[in-house]
């Protein structure tokens, strides 16, 4: 990653595509690592990293510690809700109470944006941004691309539509910068009420509907409807959303016929994402968890090895 950040992962924005792209390279000698009988490398035998969350996960959390475990590290999973933050304690008294354990990463997902930068002025470890409040989502955007990638041998020329949520969604952040950045067109969709003012700013093609960026698109990329962020007078009902914005077999026709279907998790059924499309054949979505492992060792490889890749 590149300088100077290159002892943390904070977003996306402002990294260098070389750089990103090779640490998706990493990434494919280490989803073989995870498909072989023994899943597991010395590489950071010695290192310790804590998994530092203060929102709820599934797929991230399970997929650092799985990653930080088949390098041979040391893994330590912390959860918000039953630390001493329910006391009051503050952040940076966190921060500085795991520094004390000279950990060598902590991967950190907060509510707060900008949580994760705050961190790094308390520790000499290396930061992974797990997902800050609005901003961005680093990793997943990492593996979105690696999936799309593995399935599309390329990501430059290639059209993405991102609908859903965008207002409140962090990975449609992180996916816009680092996919433009790697040569892909990016289009979004969403209600009015969801799409932040700044869109434009990165680039993006921006449409009320969904039917005009699902046209002709290689991936559609559907967002989860953030209930926890949103207020009630910015959505009417989910079943309204569903109508207007879901996808459905006829939405997905405007479409390329090969157009691989993605959504980061977890999925509403029949809100976002009809069911027999979220588990038909077009759909990467669990290609999609398998990559995140893959990805994520890497990224801590990236971050402390000493070693070699295996």
């Amino acid at each position: 990653m590149s300088e100077p950040e290159r002892r943390h992962l904070l977003q996306i924005e402002g990294q260098k595509a070389e750089d990103l792209t090779q640490l998706l390279d990493v990434a494919e000698t280490f989803l073989q690592v995870s498909r072989r009988a023994v899943k597991k490398v010395p590489t950071l035998r010695g290192k310790t990293v804590i998994n530092m969350f203060f929102e709820a996960s599934t797929r991230t959390r399970t997929s650092f510690e799985l990653a930080g475990k088949r390098l041979s590290a040391d893994v330590i999973n912390f959860s918000g809700s039953t630390s001493s933050t329910k006391k009051g304690e503050t952040l940076r008294d966190t921060i500085a109470t795991m520094e004390a354990m000279h950990p060598d990463v902590l991967v950190i997902r907060h509510g707060a944006s900008g949580a994760p930068h705050h961190a790094t002025n308390y520790t000499s470890a290396a930061v992974v941004n797990a997902g800050d409040g609005m901003h961005e989502h680093p990793t997943q955007a990492l593996l979105d691309a690696f999936t799309i990638r593995q399935r599309k041998k390329k990501l430059a020329g290639l059209r993405v539509a991102i609908c859903g949520d965008i207002a409140h969604s962090r990975v449609a952040r992180s996916n816009a910068h680092l996919l433009r950045l790697l040569g892909a067109e990016v289009v979004m969709a969403g209600p009015g009420t969801l799409l932040p003012v700044e869109l434009e700013a990165l680039g993006v093609t921006v449409y009320d509907r969904v039917e005009p960026a699902l046209e002709g698109a290689d991936v559609a990329m559907m967002l989860r409807i953030q209930q926890e962020r949103i207020g009630g007078a910015l959505l009417p009902s989910t079943r309204e959303y569903a109508r207007q914005f879901g996808l459905n077999q006829e939405r997905l026709a405007l479409a390329k016929d090969d157009c691989l279907v993605m959504h980061p998790g977890p999925i509403n059924r029949g809100v976002e994402i009809n069911p027999d499309i979220a588990d038909g054949k077009r759909s990467v979505i669990l290609d999609q968890v398998e990559a995140g492992v893959a990805v994520r060792m890497a990224v801590l490889w990236q971050l402390c090895a000493e070693e070699p890749l295996p």
